[in-house]
């Protein structure tokens, strides 16, 4: 009996430690993105993921529209915006 208790134990401290480590970090993270992503409003100064840098121009239900330096307006998700570098 004490036998299965002693290999359960480090089991169950491993995974408090990989929750405590990974999973935690990475959930807060996530709900900080989806907050940036659910604040963004025309104007703001943005980054994409692929590293495209521009202003909001537009934004629809899923979708914004980025107005680029030559002022062409390009299309993506929401979820593509990495950061906003400044405010509107």
């Amino acid at each position: 009996m004490e036998g299965g208790l002693a290999t359960i134990i480090p089991l169950i401290l491993m995974f408090v430690l990989f929750y405590f480590l990974l999973i935690r970090p990475q959930q807060k993270r996530q709900k900080k993105v989806q907050q940036m992503q659910n604040e963004l409003q025309k104007g703001d100064k943005i980054v994409t993921i692929g590293g495209l840098h521009g202003f909001i121009d537009a934004i629809e239900e899923g979708k914004i529209v980025i107005k680029c330096g030559d002022g062409s307006r390009l299309t993506y998700d929401r979820n593509a915006i990495r950061e906003v570098v400044e405010k509107a």
